[in-house]
């Protein structure tokens, strides 16, 4: 390789001296009398540059002095790679002058020399990066030219910087986001956690109360923690049966117990012994067909210490149609019960003897009414309490639904029942059947039709809390009388009297002869007023009057001994 040329200007050479930091060849000016000497090979370079004999690289950094060509001057100046600033005196180009160190390439103020023409280093145009086309400017005597693409030191902004700010806010974004959907699981999980806590904690309590925890007796059930009969709010309304096709009725008393919660259905015997506005004695199946309904709600109300909110009469046809309303009912029946409308001796039963028999509305309302020869009539009445009860089962628990059903029935209510008022009363019930809080309970009478203490204590004073029942100021005191003469006419003479004396008449029936003295007895003290004045109204001394148990529905019993006269009492 030839690194000297001729440059055609008066013999003068030039001889290659390295490469700038753009790889462009950079020469210096040879004297004639050193062009005539054979060229020197220069030691391979493979970074594109010739090293010269006396530039030696240290690569090492060892703080040796080399020199190395000045780019822009074409001179040689040596510098320490070990970083060590020039000392004064210091001559960068190797001229024999000394100058002062300039760290941005400029000369010193002070000791400058001017430079040998000979010296400035010629450096041809050569392919490179693309300069400004613009004009130059005029540069001041001497300062240096400084290029902007020697100083790419400045980082300027790229769109990559930009990407990058953005997947960081995004995945800073991201992290909140599921940070925040933690949290919100964490606090569904707490709500979840408690209301299913809270859920059985009060089924819990209830069963607890109830007393339908194995092993674990009921708060209700220890003594001083039993809410007394009287203190329980029940909402009643009684059920007239009409038989159209046969004729007859069949009465029932719906009981909703809202303290305890607890549904009854109350079969009402017809011989059930009442008194009408006159003081006369009647029964109940009588009372319906002469008095109507308003007229025994009274007498059921004066016989039984309840309050009877309305009267629903339920015709044999309404009642079809309201099985068939509600899908049918589900019941154990215990007889087969003929098809009325069979002509053929022999005939199979429209209703069979069974356990969870199907029926219809026609095969209810035949059940409902069925009284086989030689039954009792409190039999064919529990088979039409076992039909209301599966109405009931099958019935809406909605209010809203269930006074549909009934509206759908098209009946026209006694008043002041209102078919919101029987669709709502209904829909209660109806959620204590399906729970199974509902039962069915026989009022208990005597073959005479009247009620004992002991018999009717458990369906008066309990179901219906006939005890509670405080009579209207003004109202008549109710005195019911049991007689114990032997002699039967008394019972109707003591009526007559009492009912004379402004007292309400109740027939407790008949007892036997046991006692030679009559008694009155009072339970509450506020009728030991009331029982002396009965003593005085029936001719009997003052001293018969003791306090103790009374029949649920009267405020003062009396049992008429062989002592009483009926004659003195007149």
């Amino acid at each position: 390789m030839n690194d000297r040329y001729d440059a055609g200007y008066g013999g003068d050479q030039y001889e290659l001296v390295g490469y700038d930091e753009y790889n462009q060849p950079v020469y210096r000016q040879v004297p004639a009398q050193q062009a005539q000497q054979p060229p020197q090979q220069q030691p391979y370079d493979p970074y594109g540059q010739q090293q010269q004999q006396g530039y030696a690289y240290d690569p090492y950094a060892t703080g040796t002095q080399q020199q190395t060509p000045d780019y822009d001057t074409g001179s040689q100046q040596s510098y320490d790679t070990g970083r060590q600033a020039p000392q004064a005196g210091y001559d960068p180009y190797a001229t024999g002058t000394t100058t002062a160190y300039d760290p941005y390439g400029q000369t010193a103020t002070s000791g400058q020399q001017p430079r040998v023409a000979e010296q400035t280093a010629y450096i041809p145009q050569q392919g490179g990066p693309a300069e400004d086309t613009e004009a130059p400017k005029t540069q001041a005597a001497g300062e240096r030219d400084y290029r902007t693409e020697q100083f790419a030191f400045v980082e300027e902004p790229t769109d990559d910087s930009e990407d990058v700010i953005d997947w960081l806010n995004f995945t800073e974004n991201r992290t909140e986001r599921r940070e925040e959907a933690k949290r919100r699981a964490r606090g569904r999980m707490v709500a979840l956690v408690v209301a299913l806590a809270l859920v059985v904690s009060g089924g819990v309590g209830y069963l607890w109360y109830a007393g339908k925890l194995p092993g674990v007796s009921s708060p209700s059930s220890k003594s001083g923690t039993t809410t007394a009969a009287g203190a329980q709010n029940r909402d009643v309304i009684v059920v007239h049966l009409h038989n159209t096709a046969k004729g007859g009725t069949s009465s029932v008393l719906l009981v909703d117990n809202t303290t305890l919660k607890q549904g009854t259905t109350v079969l009402l015997p017809n011989s059930l012994a009442l008194t009408d506005d006159d003081g006369n004695t009647t029964t109940l199946a009588k009372s319906v067909d002469d008095d109507g309904t308003s007229g025994t709600v009274d007498q059921l109300n004066t016989v039984l210490g309840t309050d009877i909110e309305g009267t629903w009469r339920l015709d044999t046809p309404y009642l079809q149609n309201l099985v068939d309303l509600v899908g049918n009912i589900d019941i154990d029946t215990n007889a087969d019960v003929p098809d009325p409308a069979a002509t053929k001796k022999g005939a199979a039963p429209l209703v069979h003897k069974g356990k969870d028999q199907t029926l219809s509305g026609k095969m209810a309302v035949a059940y409902a009414t069925y009284r086989a020869s030689g039954e009792a009539q409190n039999t064919q009445l529990e088979r039409f309490g076992q039909v209301m009860q599966g109405v009931l089962r099958q019935l809406t628990s909605d209010p809203t639904a269930a006074t549909t059903t009934v509206q759908t029935l098209a009946q026209i209510l006694d008043p002041p029942l209102t078919d919101k008022d029987l669709g709502t009363f209904l829909a209660k019930l109806a959620d204590l059947a399906k729970s199974g809080d509902y039962k069915t309970a026989l009022l208990p009478v005597q073959n005479d039709g009247t009620l004992t203490a002991q018999a009717s204590a458990g369906v008066v004073k309990d179901v219906l809390g006939g005890t509670a029942k405080s009579p209207d100021e003004g109202s008549a005191v109710r005195v019911a009388v049991q007689n114990a003469t032997g002699v039967k006419d008394d019972t109707e003479k003591a009526r007559v009297v009492l009912l004379n004396g402004g007292f309400t008449f109740l027939e407790a029936g008949t007892a036997s002869a046991a006692s030679a003295k009559s008694k009155i007895t009072y339970s509450d003290a506020a009728d030991k007023e009331n029982a002396t004045e009965v003593a005085k109204t029936l001719g009997l001394p003052t001293s018969t009057v003791t306090k103790g148990t009374v029949s649920a529905n009267a405020d003062v019993s009396v049992v008429l001994g062989e002592d009483y006269k009926p004659s003195s009492s007149s």
